[in-house]
């Protein structure tokens, strides 16, 4: 006797390839709304019923299910079921057991339901009496039934009823016992309609986010499997009646270990106790480090248990920062592009340690080697040998594909595979790579593949699209003790090392995925090994800023698109971002299931690591530790030297100089293959200077050495200093900048007047030259296009390369220049000098 109370029940005489079923009942009719008694169910199935239906609100009783397969009788002939069709609903006999199993009304009744069923395979003929109670002193009732399972499968042998079966869905976490260890795993389980579906990870592993195969959950048992394991692994366990447990078997290659999951708190509930008085703290952190806006998002447990706007996201419209607020995510951009690097790689289209010349035939660097070795992995993590070279790409207008071709002309500073060294170029030479292997733009494998199927439909490439929106945040930089607003700085071409924008709801989707290793709702986005790879270490940091400061965080290195590092005992992975005006700051703990990320709208703050430190250290319930005041500290430190240094800076400036030329002798337009051009000019008594559209005032230091002040507010405190160098005959040619400081100073080739190329000035030179001295001695100046050269008799013609002023370089011979002078009403005249002296011929001829 089992009890059981009844409410919008179905019971069935049972499910078989094809049978012949027979139902009775004799439920007391009053009390028993929203029945369904089915005769059979199948196939092929002949079945009646015996209740006369017009007697029961909302009820349904069929002797053969039509849609399912049957025919049969009822007790009212308005239901009587005929079909004979295609099976169309193979979960029938499920819901319907689970329903009954799961039945909620307490009302009380009596009645008997009778099934037989004789299957095509087995006779199988079951009865289960069921009594329901309530304590009535008026009626006490009884009901029978015979319920016919599924004939000779294990999965549904007939078991007890229980009134109220636990939700078996939510997140366990446990133990497999091993001979003298235990191996812990972590297991998610979802149902979705009728299916079950779920995820395991192993951390001693480093599996996180496998999908489990066969999930099956009948009543209180639950089993599953491994898929692609070998070993054939799987789990048999049973709930416990409190739904607190599970605990079964665990077999893999013919060994039985037994297992115990306990289900996990909700994180939600324990969030929120450790996280009490956390906005006092981020309110009184910004007001320490003067940020106007800020947001918040913290996932627990592949919950999102925290999602919050502080400040302003624009002062002078006082308006909020909400968690749907954008700002720019900066290099936290990096992840996403080496997660769809990982998409490709699992596809067969991209190999981490194949040559990048594979994909890219014309790459190339400066190193020779480098660059024919140079793989995917290597690009993004940070190992090919060239320091930052960020003024490269800084505010310019160039192309991903012009990006990539300056790479050969940029000096490196280390060995190949030597030594950890940023590099943005590198990320975005990535994405490059990225999108000729996919077939589109790099935008459009980061959308399809990832910000869609993971939900994140506020984020963006580009600033541009950004203020096309209605909450979006302004940034800002620290200036005058105040926070100064400042133009949103364009970096679309580099958009695979850090353009994307997004908000703190977005990005805890990303938080989600990355926990989940690769997986978030029970839909998998990307193989759980590329995620792993990606949050493994790949490069030793051995230096970098903000990584060495704390004896909590030890063992920093570098994985893909990520940053990994023993923090107070545990594995972190993280990875900021800072573009203009912007600051974020992506925090993962990934055995504790903890992620953070922190976005801010002012420039060179400290405060979202800061936040996710401490809010970290809150869920896992460590002693805590005064980030903020730590860098408060280091602040006020730095700010004292900084101030010193700027009084000294004079000190080394040698006074009573000047300038060795004319201020109008300096202007012109210098070239770099790789850095562009520097074009100055003369500005009443002093010189401008204009690099990447970047305004400069130019203010004489000393000798050759100009001081130039960057007039954009967000850039006020870059200070450089122009070197002019002058060539064997005292022209200016040449203008150095220590742009890159880990190497020497770039050198921009000052270019020669445009007349010097133009085909009408040039015509005026071409002609028969005799010389003074000799007039028996000639040579001929020719043109072609719009190209001079020299031709001596007997000898092959030597090109000239226009120089500065009317001089052209003798094209191969160093030290040798021809010299045009050129005077109204006279014939030119052509000096050509050379290290043994300088011969003078007049144009004889045109």
């Amino acid at each position: 006797m089992y009890e059981l109370p009844f409410h919008r029940n179905r019971l069935w005489g049972g499910w078989f390839t094809s049978g012949i079923f027979r139902a009775q009942s004799g439920f007391p009719l009053s009390i028993i709304q929203g029945f369904q008694v089915w005769g059979g169910s199948a196939l092929l199935g002949i079945g009646s019923g015996a209740i006369p239906t017009g007697t029961i609100p909302d009820a349904e009783v069929n002797g053969g299910v039509v849609g399912s397969g049957g025919i049969g009788t009822s007790g009212d002939p308005a239901r009587n079921g005929t079909g004979l069709n295609i099976f169309r609903d193979p979960q029938s006999v499920f819901n319907g057991v689970r329903r009954l199993e799961l039945a909620n009304d307490t009302r009380t009744g009596r009645g008997v339901f009778r099934g037989f069923g004789l299957s095509a395979l087995f006779p199988v003929s079951t009865t289960m009496n069921i009594r329901t109670t309530h304590p009535s002193p008026w009626r006490t009732l009884r009901y029978a039934a015979l319920i016919g399972l599924l004939a000779g499968s294990a999965a549904f042998e007939s078991r007890p009823v229980s009134a109220q079966t636990p939700d078996i869905a939510g997140r366990w976490e446990g133990a497999v016992q091993l001979p003298g260890t235990e191996l812990k795993i972590q297991v998610e389980l979802s149902r979705a309609a009728s299916a079950w579906s779920g995820t395991i990870d192993i951390p001693a592993q480093g599996a996180r986010g496998l999908a489990l195969g066969d999930v099956i959950v009948q009543g209180t048992a639950l089993s599953f499997t491994l898929p692609g394991v070998p070993g054939t692994p799987a789990f048999k366990g049973t709930l416990a009646p409190d739904g607190a447990s599970i605990s079964g078997t665990f077999t893999q290659a013919g060994q039985t270990f037994p297992f115990k999951l306990q289900r996990k708190a909700d994180p939600s509930a324990s969030a929120a106790s450790s996280l009490a008085g956390f906005d006092e703290f981020v309110q009184s952190a910004m007001k320490s480090w003067n940020v106007p806006g800020l947001a918040v998002a913290i996932v627990k447990d592949g919950t999102v248990v925290m999602a919050r706007g502080y400040g302003l996201r624009n002062i002078q419209a006082n308006l909020p920062v909400t968690p749907d607020t954008i700002f720019a995510i900066g290099s936290s951009t990096k992840a996403f592009t080496t997660m769809a690097m990982g998409m490709l790689v699992e596809e067969g289209k991209l190999a981490w340690d194949e040559p990048v010349t594979k994909y890219l035939p014309k790459f190339a660097l400066k190193d020779e080697v480098a660059g024919k070795r140079m793989t995917p992995r290597d690009l993004v993590t940070h190992r090919s040998g060239l320091p930052r070279h960020d003024l490269v790409w800084y505010n310019a207008k160039l192309s991903r594909p012009e990006l990539v071709a300056s790479l050969p002309y940029l000096e490196p500073n280390e060995d190949f595979r030597e030594k950890f060294q940023y590099q943005n170029l590198m990320f975005l030479t990535a994405g490059h790579l990225t999108a000729e292997v996919a077939g589109t733009s790099w935008e459009d494998v980061i959308r399809t593949r990832i910000l869609d199927p993971v939900g994140m439909k506020n984020s963006n490439f580009a600033v541009g699209e950004s203020q096309k929106g209605r909450d979006f945040a302004t940034p800002y930089t620290f200036s005058e003790k105040k926070a100064l607003d400042i133009p949103f700085r364009v970096i679309d071409a580099m958009g695979p090392a850090g353009s994307i924008n997004s908000s703190v709801n977005d990005m805890a989707k990303w938080l989600q995925l990355n926990l989940g290793g690769g997986a978030i709702g029970g839909k998998r986005i990307v193989a759980a090994r590329q995620v792993q790879d990606m949050h493994r270490p790949q490069m030793v940091i051995q230096t970098f800023p903000g990584l060495f400061e704390d004896p909590e965080v030890q063992q920093p290195s570098y994985g893909l698109g990520w940053i990994i590092e023993s923090y107070r005992g545990k594995k972190r992975v993280h990875h900021g971002g800072a573009i203009d005006g912007f600051i974020a700051q992506v925090s993962m703990l990934p055995d504790d299931g903890i992620g953070v990320v922190v976005l801010s709208n002012l420039g060179g703050n400290p405060l979202p690591d800061i936040i996710a430190r401490h809010a970290s250290d809150r869920l896992l319930g460590l002693e805590p530790i005064d980030w903020n005041g730590r860098s408060l500290k280091r602040r006020d430190v730095g700010e004292k030297a900084s101030a010193s240094a700027k009084k000294a800076a004079g000190e080394e400036r040698k006074t009573g100089t000047k300038p060795a030329h004319t201020l109008g002798e300096y202007a012109g337009e210098y070239v770099h293959p790789a850095y562009g051009s520097v074009t100055v000019a003369r500005a009443g008594e002093g010189l401008t200077a204009r690099f990447h559209d970047l305004p400069m005032r130019l203010t004489h230091w000393h000798f050759e050495t100009f001081r130039a002040d960057v007039e954009e507010k967000s850039l006020s405190e870059l200070k450089l200093f122009f070197q002019f160098l002058t060539d064997a005959q005292g022209e200016v040619d040449r203008l150095t900048v220590p742009l890159e400081p880990s190497v020497q100073p770039i050198t921009f080739k000052k270019l020669p007047p445009a007349r010097l190329t133009d085909a009408g000035f040039l015509r005026q030179l071409a002609g028969e030259y005799a010389m003074a001295d000799n007039p028996a001695f000639k040579m001929a100046v020719t043109l072609n296009g719009s190209t001079l050269s020299l031709s001596l008799p007997g000898q092959p013609p030597l090109e000239l390369e226009p120089a500065h002023g009317t001089t052209f370089n003798v094209k191969g011979l160093s030290g040798f220049n021809a010299r045009f002078v050129v005077e109204t009403g006279k014939p030119p005249l052509l000096k050509l000098i050379q290290p043994n002296g300088v011969f003078t011929l007049a144009r004889v001829s045109s």
